[in-house]
């Protein structure tokens, strides 16, 4: 269709030249013309590009996932449920005058189940189910994120009178991407998308459809007061990591349709995965399929589970060739760990594994007796102790110490950093941006100097217990947490 311009534009060109007229700033003149074409009409044809995507995937979108298919998140789903009730029993709301919510915001860390939650409001609600994604709102061409939240919100009550449902949900996660504070300018993209977001919230215009809006972030503190506040996002709904119930009843959901053996014990797997989310307990499923898949094995067994509990804390087993001296030494480390924390916290140690993986040449799997969230002074300072026990037990064996603490070393200092912090230490309670910081490290030396003292002193009085365990590990490359307790429960009563 532009052929026929083009051709004009060309002859003109060519006339012109044989009139012995100055070409250049013709030219010049043609391009800016034609470049102010092209990006005046860029959004609209982006825009009209995503919406025609948007219908086509979105189509007949109410996802057939309930929150009963979720494990774990109890209150979070109780509090959503209520939320939703509002949007359904509109009759009942206006009996006793209560005002519609606008929309849910799901704050939590990656992988704790937003988006599941959001899938799940939309079938209990039996609503049309339109998603997006922050980062799909913002371009470079000034009018485009603003362009498809109209877009998306119109979509939605399209959808929702073709499906002939009264009510709508849209899902936008990583909302900020466009929802983040704003600096001042409104000439910014990003700053318009949110103006239209907000706008589109507010719901100035009267519609027959209601749209419910649920958001996710897992940084609320960028979002701006805004978009926020009661009237727009009206409550915020908190998915945190799950806790030991949640966490079983998030595994049991997820080896349905599985081989597994009558020996896994879900609970036990539970007990050992303290800070998992949701997706990483689903990993540790998946991974110990493959597991059983690789051995040829019948059923999924206690065995593979532990392998796949270790692959998604410490990555892919490696072959990292070490040499005898280097693998004896890791070997004392790793048992210096696990001795300490066997002492200090008996029931604790899960594993000790001289295999390498991911970074680590050796490692001990460590799980809590039950969930903890407050600690004690006692407390912080056995795990101090716990991480400076590599050290103590190479110095206790070789008289010397490695590089291989350095983690080791960073945790300690974290653990004593926050003992100061929160008024611990010697020096009462304090403010740490007021306090000098030499002041702060002689603490967190005398710290560091004091427990380490201790946890030396517990390495050698069990030399030999190490000097056991060490044959063993050397052969077997791991000793299970029952193995481990047996052994030194010998030692102890010896």
């Amino acid at each position: 269709m532009y052929l026929p311009f083009i051709g004009a534009g060309l002859g003109t060109i060519l006339f012109l030249a044989y009139l012995g007229v100055p070409l250049l700033p013709m030219i010049v003149i043609i391009g800016i013309g034609v470049a102010i074409w092209y990006y005046s009409s860029a959004g609209t044809k982006v825009g009209s590009y995503w919406n025609k995507g948007s219908s086509q995937d979105q189509r007949n979108a109410i996802p057939n996932i309930q929150f009963t298919d979720i494990g774990g998140q109890t209150k979070a789903k109780q509090e959503l449920m209520e939320a939703l009730d509002f949007l359904i029993q509109q009759e009942k709301m206006k009996d006793y005058g209560i005002q519609p919510l606008k929309g849910i915001l799901l704050t939590g860390p990656p992988g704790t189940g937003k988006t599941l939650m959001a899938k799940a409001a939309a079938h209990y609600s039996d609503a049309v189910f339109l998603t997006a994604s922050g980062s799909e709102f913002v371009e470079m061409y000034v009018g485009v994120g603003a362009n498809r939240v109209r877009q998306l919100f119109s979509q939605a009550r399209k959808a929702a009178k073709n499906q002939k449902k009264n009510r709508a949900v849209i899902f936008i996660d990583e909302i900020d991407v466009i929802g983040a504070k704003r600096e001042g300018s409104q000439h910014k993209e990003y700053d318009q998308t949110l103006n239209q977001l907000l706008t589109e919230m507010d719901g100035i215009k009267k519609n027959d459809i209601p749209v419910f809006v649920i958001a996710a972030t897992n940084r609320k503190d960028l979002l701006d007061s805004a978009l926020t506040r009661p009237g727009r996002f009206d409550r915020h709904i908190a998915v945190d990591l799950p806790d030991k119930a949640g966490r079983k009843h998030i595994l049991s959901l997820h080896v349905k349709g599985k081989p597994i053996h009558d020996e896994v014990d879900l609970d036990k797997i539970a007990r050992e995965t303290f800070g998992f989310s949701g997706a990483s307990l689903a990993s540790v499923v998946n991974e110990a399929a493959i597991y059983a898949m690789r051995d040829e094995a019948k059923q999924i067994k206690m065995k593979h589970f532990a392998q796949a509990v270790d692959k998604v804390l410490m990555g892919e087993q490696i072959d990292r060739a070490t040499s005898t001296e280097d693998k004896k030494r890791v070997a004392i480390h790793e048992l210096g760990h696990a001795l300490v924390a066997e002492l200090l916290e008996p029931n604790s140690v899960a594993q000790v594994v001289l295999t390498p993986r991911g970074q680590a040449l050796g490692y001990v799997r460590h799980h809590p007796k039950e969930d903890r969230y407050l600690h004690t002074k006692s407390q912080l300072e056995k795990q101090v102790m716990i991480c400076l026990a590599g050290t103590a037990a190479e110095e206790t064996w070789y008289q010397n110490r490695s590089t291989g603490a350095k983690n080791d070393y960073e945790q300690a200092i974290h653990l004593c950093k926050t003992m100061i912090d929160t008024g611990l230490s010697s020096l009462g309670i304090i403010d740490m941006s007021l306090i000098d910081p030499d002041k702060l490290s002689k603490e967190v030396t005398h710290i560091l100097n004091e427990l380490y003292e201790q946890t030396l002193n517990i390495t050698k009085r069990h030399y030999s217990f190490l000097q056991d365990c060490l044959n063993l590990l050397l052969i077997e490359e791991r000793i299970d947490g029952e193995q481990f307790r047996d052994l030194l429960a010998r030692e102890l009563v010896s």
